[in-house]
């Protein structure tokens, strides 16, 4: 890597919010970092890449996913049920026929989803650590992304108790105590945590919830380990309304509240859904800066209901967008996220109610925001280059007045002529270079009959 020039494209949306959000001219990226965006000349050095018929924006970024459930798109058992019958029907009965090959096979359908849909960092919730396993989840799953070349975030999951939905037909979900927990996550994130600005692998603490997965006289515990670690924090949360009915029951709050008493709560804390929220709620999240994974395509898949992103994003709230796990969201890319984002929330609350401009600003900064990336997220000088240049040549895209729009507006399946993770080309022409997608087909196929059998 040393020079390059992205030159002729429609038009730039910047990430940044307001008027700064559109630009035009090239992009000048030197050693992998943006040197200089506006009309430029290009110099005998630099390699040139066209953006002809094409708008750029900053690489997109998921802040949640469950990658091991791509391998679970679709169960039929739980195509049609709410979460929690969707949970016992699909991952809870599944989990355990998870082998090292499955794993690997649905981290590469994930990622690949991602990126071919113009995402550059990925944040993965991953909570299947079993005394069964003879392989360690995270060490496959970061091998499947340093092939690929996409920034990843590790959400290492967990539970220390069980949520008692398991049937006498399957394994129930796996629990360890909170001092092997915290000493795996530890022993993870000494070996991939990397906290630099060109870092491409980072480690977050994750227990998969606040309510369920943990004894509530854990959770201070929890919080001051992650941050003696120098680690964000994740996990669902109000995600459903059991989830708020359970907290008023047993803890006399809702879960935001209770929460608040327990330290969970602060700009280096994020979590997923956030669908069930009062009004209280949303203010005292965007007023530490507690960030919000919103995950659209799942929440309506599930019919959990449609989170508060806007009123939260009003309030000057971290606000960002993840595709959430496959058995879930049988579409998990940020192409088909950003445009469910746009439309749903237009049609419960409005046209007013949520702009494109709204769901790229999510769909990048916001996500840099959450995931704690301040070098990317953002085109600017300066900046990581990070950048997803979308090819507009086909006629799903023909006839429109502000092309910038078109990638999240019209939808369909993203063409993307180049995606750059930190000026190094991972997509080039809709391809990604050394992916066989026959054999990726091939060894998905093969997984799904094993599981299913």
């Amino acid at each position: 890597m040393t020079a390059m020039l992205i030159e002729n494209a429609v038009g730039i949306f910047t990430g940044l919010p307001g008027a700064a959000m559109r630009a035009t001219g090239a992009i000048r990226i030197r050693d992998g970092v943006i040197a200089e965006i506006g009309a430029l000349e290009p110099q005998p050095d630099e390699q040139r890449l066209d953006a002809r018929g094409c708008v750029i924006y900053p690489g997109l970024i998921s802040t949640h996913h469950h990658m091991f459930q791509s391998v679970m798109k679709g169960v039929t058992a739980g195509i049609n049920l709410p979460l929690a019958g969707w949970l016992r029907a699909a991952p809870y009965r599944l989990w355990s026929k998870l082998d090292e090959e499955a794993l690997a096979v649905a981290a590469r359908i994930a990622l690949s989803e991602l990126l071919l849909s113009g995402t550059t960092t990925a944040a993965d919730h991953h909570y299947l650590f079993s005394d069964t396993f003879r392989f360690d989840p995270a060490h496959v799953i970061f091998e499947v992304a340093r092939s690929l070349g996409i920034r990843l975030v590790f959400c290492r999951g967990g539970a220390t108790k069980d949520r008692h939905m398991n049937a006498d037909d399957f394994p129930p979900m796996p629990v360890e105590t909170l001092d092997s927990m915290l000493k795996s996550v530890e022993a993870c994130a000494q070996r991939f945590h990397d906290p630099s600005p060109r870092s491409l692998t980072r480690v977050a603490l994750a227990p998969t919830t606040p309510t369920w997965s943990l004894d509530p006289g854990e959770l201070k515990e929890v919080i001051a380990a992650a941050r003696r670690m120098k680690l964000r924090l994740h996990s669902h949360l109000s995600e459903t309304a059991d989830y708020v009915d359970f907290c008023l029951s047993v803890h006399g709050k809702r879960p935001v509240e209770w929460l608040a008493d327990h330290d969970w709560l602060g700009p280096d804390i994020w979590f997923a859904h956030l669908v069930h929220l009062d009004p209280g709620e949303v203010e005292i999240l965007a007023s530490t800066g507690t960030g919000m994974a919103h995950c659209p395509q799942s929440n309506c898949r599930l019919g959990s209901g449609v989170a508060p992103a806007d009123h939260m994003a009003r309030l000057g709230g971290a606000v960002s967008l993840g595709v959430d796990g496959a058995a879930s969201n049988e579409a998990a890319d940020m192409i088909s996220e950003m445009h469910s984002c746009w439309h749903t929330h237009r049609a419960v609350k409005g046209a007013h109610a949520v702009t494109a401009e709204d769901v790229v600003h999510w769909a990048t900064a916001g996500g840099a925001r959450v995931l704690g990336f301040p070098e990317i997220g953002t085109l600017a000088p300066g900046q990581q280059a990070d950048i997803a240049i979308f090819d507009l040549n086909q006629p799903r895209h023909f006839g429109m007045h502000d092309p910038l729009i078109a990638p999240v507006t019209c939808a369909g399946n993203a063409h993307v002529r180049y995606l750059l993770v930190g000026g190094r080309i991972v997509v080039e022409d809709g391809a990604i270079p050394r992916l066989d997608l026959a054999k990726l087909r091939s060894d998905a196929f093969r997984v799904v009959e094993r599981m299913a059998a």
